[in-house]
């Protein structure tokens, strides 16, 4: 695996995580007041670069209490310093003293319009600011916004009813930074979020909120990284360095020999789409294991790839599978019942080396993660349950695993000893050490059946090109997200399906690992949802 794992990773942190990095670099002698400078005056210099032709119209900056509205004070006053006319709504009084410091300055360059309730009503948008920063709430906000500050929310949310754009500051002012979750006044829906240092857990579980997230260096250095286990999200960059290259001088056994099992009968179609993907993922060969009634249609629909029958026996798996495989993924279209458990325990005592294990594999341990455990044997492995299957195997709620994303295969990595890849919007990997990825590349193009199967087959690619099980899962996810995204171009999920992900895979495989242009450490683009 080329590079560390760790390179231009930003971590992924609740409110306590994210003000524990804060402190850390305080203590170490940043002073808090530089922080905030900086990261308004990133913001300012974004805006600047991003939104030229909006701030020809003005831009009206709503500045909450705390230290996010000292954040927004700073933009105020850099983005007047460069010839904005600007106008501050201040709800509530600055009550920390670095946002008092930054008020203070901003004070002789922008225009204090009278109060929030007078914009809501509509009074002073005779001027017809394009542009809005979102400076109310920060991340240490919880609980419903009351008062002033409610209703500040509710004029945002008014003006971005009339095509206004809504700049956030850290985060959407209303949305909580650990959970994602929205209370009345619900947040003003932003068109791009700047944040500081890290990704915040709300960001990835409320990407409609958020619009464009775009993490910008405030200069926490080290202290973001801290030792507390955050999760790190990836990035293209990251991907473009763990993919290897594949040489000139290939041939088909350099570029691996996956077996996919599934396909039984009725479902022929999830192997053919793992096979697809895993095609278009640079493997060199694919056999598809499969139930003997679909073999004919499934050879007729895929003729590139091998074929054979389910095995029976040891002998069988032996001589299909455990002689020509490097990895062997399980699961696609399988089937349900006593005898697809059966077939599962076949292939694993009959191949020791690499597996991914998807959908009825994994229903096939329905509340048995001693048997999943055993029938592994700490082999390199990756499973890539949904929320649903992840609750079968674990005897766990499905809202509760929702509930805890990012931490809730943690004992499952752990006692199997294999990645857990669990799907969703974000997906998280969890290696048996209990190091965590977050890829946040997907859109709702994915929310449909088969999806699953093309992930893994790319998953499956991965692990026999690239080894390191956490890798592979990390960088598959990465790219099947970014495939959908690229497929909408922008656009709605309505008027496509996945053979448009299929369609989007070579383009999503063209990686690069180029830098991220200086503020901007990590960019995740909007999620179109109609």
């Amino acid at each position: 695996m080329r590079g560390d794992r760790r390179d231009r990773l930003i971590r992924v942190v609740t409110s306590v995580e994210a003000a524990a990095r804060d402190r850390a670099a305080i203590d170490a002698g940043i002073p808090s007041r530089a922080l905030m400078q900086r990261a308004g005056a990133a913001t300012a210099a974004e805006i600047s670069l991003r939104y030229r032709e909006q701030l020809r119209a003005g831009v009206l900056v709503f500045a909450g209490p705390g230290n996010n509205g000292g954040d927004a004070w700073v933009v105020a006053r850099a983005l007047a310093a460069s010839g904005v006319a600007v106008r501050v709504v201040e709800p509530v009084s600055a009550t920390t003293p670095d946002a008092r410091a930054e008020r203070e300055l901003a004070l002789a360059h922008v225009e204090v319009a009278d109060s929030a309730a007078s914009v809501l009503a509509g009074a002073e948008m005779h001027r017809g600011e394009r542009l809005i920063v979102d400076g109310l709430l920060g991340t240490g906000a919880s609980g419903a916004p009351r008062g002033a500050i409610g209703a500040a929310i509710t004029g945002m949310r008014a003006l971005r009813a009339r095509n206004a754009t809504i700049v956030a500051l850290d985060l959407p002012s209303g949305l909580d930074a650990s959970t994602g979750a929205t209370q009345k006044p619900v947040a003003a829906r932003a068109d791009i979020t700047f944040t500081y240092g890290t990704v915040k857990r709300g960001h990835l579980l409320a990407r409609a909120i958020c619009g464009r997230i775009v993490v910008l260096d405030i200069g926490l250095g080290p202290h973001a990284e801290l030792g507390d286990g955050a999760p790190s999200v990836v990035s293209g960059r990251w991907v473009a360095r763990q993919v290897p290259e594949i040489p000139a001088d290939a041939h088909k056994g350099t570029r691996k020999k996956v077996a996919i099992v599934g396909g039984g009968a009725g479902m022929s179609g999830a192997v053919i789409l793992a096979a697809r993907a895993a095609w278009r993922s640079g493997v060199g060969m694919v056999k598809l294991v499969t139930a003997e009634e679909t073999l004919d249609s499934i050879r007729e629909a895929e003729p590139q790839s091998l074929t054979a029958k389910w095995p029976k026996d040891s002998a069988d798996v032996a001589r299909d599978v455990a002689k020509w495989a490097d990895v062997v993924a399980i699961g696609p279209g399988l089937g349900g019942g006593t005898a697809a458990r059966a077939l599962v325990d076949t292939v694993l005592a009959g191949f020791a080396g690499p597996v991914v294990l998807d959908a009825d594999a994994i229903n096939a341990y329905t509340g048995d993660v001693n048997g999943l455990a055993a029938a592994l044997a700490g082999r390199a492995a990756v499973l890539t349950p949904h929320p649903v299957e992840f609750a079968r195997v674990t005897g766990r709620a499905v809202d509760d695993v929702l509930a805890h994303r990012f931490d809730a295969a943690l004992p499952l990595a752990r006692h199997t000893r294999a990645v857990v890849l669990l799907k969703g919007q974000p997906t998280v990997l969890t290696a048996p050490g209990e190091e965590r990825l977050v890829s946040a590349s997907g859109t709702p193009l994915l929310a449909a059946a088969g999806s699953g199967d093309l992930l893994t087959g790319m998953v499956a690619t991965m692990l026999a090109q690239i080894g390191d099980p956490l890798a592979a899962a990390a960088c598959a996810a990465w790219v099947h997200g970014r495939a959908a995204w690229l497929a909408q171009h922008g656009s709605g999920v309505r008027g496509l399906s996945l053979d448009d992900v299929v369609a989007s895979l070579p383009l999503a495989w063209r990686l690069s690992d180029r830098p991220t242009r200086y503020p901007v450490l990590l960019e995740l683009p909007a999620i179109a949802t109609k």
